[in-house]
């Protein structure tokens, strides 16, 4: 509940404050892609600036996060490594418990009852 809270609290301002900046910043701009001709380029593209924004924005995110995921990588390996040896530790645990279960049950069957000693006559 208290997350909702917080989360609402920070999304609705954040959500006004993109769509104010979005109306205020509705006229077009060119961009150009050819750093060698500023006369003529080879390509450009008009479009509002707020849309200019919100696209590097977008592409930030995602290289941002490639970046964090390829940075991560060998914990993930590690993490793969460890989970797969946690395993294989299982099972072997679980079969030596098999197996002393089942030692256990044949010693429990093959023990010869102690022998009962008489008392001492007096």
């Amino acid at each position: 509940m208290f997350r909702k809270i917080v989360t609402a609290v920070i999304v609705i301002p954040l959500a006004v404050l993109i769509v104010a900046f979005a109306v205020a910043n509705r006229q077009s701009v060119t961009v150009s892609f050819d750093p060698f001709s500023t006369v003529s380029p080879a390509y450009t593209a008009t479009l509002p600036l707020f849309m200019l924004l919100f696209i590097l924005l977008i592409l930030g995110v995602i290289i941002g996060g490639a970046a964090a995921w390829i940075r991560q990588s060998p914990w993930r390996r590690t993490a793969r490594q460890l989970d797969a040896d946690m395993r294989a530790l299982h099972q072997e645990l679980e079969s030596l418990r098999r197996h002393l279960s089942a030692a256990e049950a044949a010693a429990a069957r093959d023990v010869a009852p102690l022998p009962v000693i008489p008392p001492p006559a007096s």
